[in-house]
């Protein structure tokens, strides 16, 4: 059995809390740990997780951070102060399916066997997920498919331009942990699973368990949420100006990647994060031409005709 550190991200979450917890608890491997860091909430959730840990002392364990960090350094600082073997991200609000654990654990471990060598590479996997309304109905059988990626693109440079992975799908393995820490963590990180997904990919493997293994809650207060294609295109064409900044953010988060970590990147890898760092200082055409020649895209002709617009 291999030892399984659950970090869940906490903040209001005093409506459904414990209905994730539960789902966790109820969860066919048991072999984790749920770390529960609340981050300056005012309502009932800390209170929630203390509960839940004094009553299982050696499984959850609840943390009030001192003063708010945001989601992303929530969840990677907790990430830096915890050991085990793989670890899983989880949201407050979702609810997991009883094999979730057991199934990504699976898939995490054949991915291992394929890796060269296999103790040491950084391996991530993330899997689909059911989306719902507040209530836990149906509103689409996968979120992966409704949103419209492209699972099968899971190269770095596909994955320098977009992220597929949502966090509470993820399970990443202690080589992915180790390399996270490496290096100080850049304030130009945009998502902390864009983060891990970008290590996977420029040392190791990203791999994707096509199956649904949660019910993903969508609901007001949501951070990251689900959006269809033609929602997608509506929201594009009313903010250009925005993704625009958006996409310039994302090329200094793969900047920051290549100052991190450009002294031990692969030769290719390299030069693929360089050049699409580069790509602001790159006259009209010659971004374009780049962002094709090396494949820097999104899932879909409508997204892609969006990066060729606004670059």
């Amino acid at each position: 059995m291999k030892h399984i550190c659950i970090i869940m991200a906490a903040y209001q979450g005093e409506q459904y809390l414990a209905g994730q917890i539960d789902s966790i608890i109820e969860n066919t491997y048991q072999n984790t740990e749920l770390h529960i860091y609340d981050d300056g909430s005012t309502d009932n959730t800390f209170a929630i997780a203390q509960r839940y840990a004094d009553k299982y002392p050696d499984k959850i364990y609840a943390v009030r951070n001192v003063m708010n960090k945001g989601v992303i350094l929530n969840f990677l600082e907790a990430t830096a102060s915890l050991e085990a073997d793989y670890y899983m991200y989880c949201d407050q609000d979702d609810v997991w399916l009883p094999e979730k654990i057991q199934k990504t654990l699976d898939y995490m471990k054949k991915q291992e066997n394929t890796a060269t060598p296999a103790c040491s590479t950084p391996v991530v996997v993330f899997s689909d997920a059911i989306v719902t309304d507040a209530n836990l109905a149906q509103t689409a059988p996968s979120f992966q498919r409704q949103s419209g990626y492209d699972t099968n693109a899971l190269d770095l440079p596909h994955l320098l331009m977009e992220n597929k992975l949502i966090g509470c799908t993820m399970m990443f393995n202690r080589a992915a942990r180790d390399k996270l820490l490496e290096r100080k963590m850049s304030s130009a990180i945009r998502m902390h699973d864009w983060w891990l997904a970008l290590i996977g990919a420029a040392f190791g493997k990203v791999a994707y368990l096509d199956e649904p293994l949660m019910l993903y809650r969508q609901h007001d207060h949501n951070v990251i949420g689900g959006s269809s294609k033609g929602s997608y295109l509506k929201d594009r064409i009313s903010h250009l100006r925005r993704d625009r900044e958006a996409l310039y953010a994302t090329m200094a988060q793969g900047k920051a990647f290549l100052s991190a970590y450009k002294e031990e990147l692969p030769p290719e890898k390299e030069k693929i994060l360089r050049c699409f760092a580069e790509l602001p200082e790159k006259n009209w055409l010659a971004r374009r031409f780049y962002i094709l020649k090396y494949g820097f895209l999104k899932s879909g002709l409508v997204r892609n005709a969006g990066v060729l617009l606004v670059v």
